[in-house]
């Protein structure tokens, strides 16, 4: 039983020699021979190193950071006087600001003496897995590049998606950015965007605004047209071509419904439908034309 402890303990002396007593052995003997004062020179000399580094990775860091935004800057500049689409700029520099900071990661490594050929080839391996694990990133990324092929909005593009509205203000390497009309600030993944239904309102440069007026059954249609024609030639917003049309679109319950349409630019859209309907409130009131309410006659039969 002796000689089976003694073997034992034999064989898990070679193996802690092996995996672990080598390393801790070679830093004992090296300082095993070193007085005091050389133990903490050295550590000094290798602290001063390590702070020299560290300094060094900091004015790279802040020196590159500098120099990646001058570029970009200058890359948006170039394709400003090229005449570039602004959602092209704006797609490019965030695809160039990734870039450069992945090389700046790798430069600040390379620093502190890290082999950086190793940590390339580890980390296009993890960015295998990763890119398994982010595939709703790539797809948003490839939605984006797809976005930019094809054109379906651009900014400055007023549209509809994904059950929201707004103004295009910038399409990322990942997403694209609204603005809706209280100001608040809309993030949509590019690749939901390019795989469903987008309603750009912007593209044909003409909206066609339309509105319904009720008027009595009293009154008289004619009156109330030339009423409505009246104001739609004195505002100079509505396009005459194509254009606008009005009708007796329907016999309501309590009135008659007049339709009309009229075609104006994007950007007057909803300036010309809030000024029409206030103009013609007050238009009809002058002209004896009624606005009737809901109402309902009740027949009382007596017993």
């Amino acid at each position: 039983m002796k000689l089976l402890n003694i073997d034992l303990t034999s064989t898990l002396t070679a193996t802690s020699d092996t995996t672990h007593v080598d390393p801790i052995k070679e830093v004992v003997e090296k300082y095993a021979g070193m007085t005091a004062d050389e133990i903490i020179s050295t550590l000094l000399s290798h602290a001063l190193s390590f702070g020299l580094k560290f300094v060094g990775a900091l004015l790279i860091f802040f020196i590159g950071r500098w120099l990646m935004n001058r570029f970009s800057r200058f890359v948006v500049h170039l394709l400003a006087r090229r005449h570039v689409e602004p959602s092209v700029q704006s797609f490019l520099r965030s695809f160039i600001n990734i870039t450069l900071m992945l090389i700046l990661i790798v430069l600040i490594i390379g620093i502190f003496g890290i082999n950086t050929t190793s940590f390339v080839a580890l980390f296009a391996s993890a960015g295998v897995a990763i890119s398994m694990a982010l595939s709703g990133s790539l797809q948003n990324f490839a939605g984006g590049l797809m976005i930019l092929v094809f054109k379906p909005y651009k900014v400055g593009d007023f549209i509809e998606a994904q059950g929201q509205s707004g103004t295009v203000k910038e399409i990322q390497i990942f997403n694209t950015v609204l603005i809706t009309g209280d100001n608040r600030t809309i993030f949509i993944p590019n690749g939901n965007l390019s795989n469903n239904i987008i309603i750009n309102y912007s593209r044909a440069g003409l909206r066609r605004v339309e509105w319904t007026f009720g008027i009595g059954y009293g009154d008289r249609y004619e009156t109330a047209k030339k009423v409505l024609v009246e104001l739609l030639e004195a505002d100079p917003r509505i396009l005459r071509e194509p254009p606008y049309f009005i009708a007796l679109h329907s016999l309501g319950d309590s009135s008659v419904n007049v339709l009309v349409r009229a075609w104006t630019s994007v950007d007057s859209f909803w300036d010309v439908y809030y000024d029409l309907n206030r103009k013609v409130y007050k238009a009809f009131a002058e002209n004896d034309v009624n606005i009737p309410y809901p109402q309902m006659d009740v027949h009382l039969i007596k017993d």
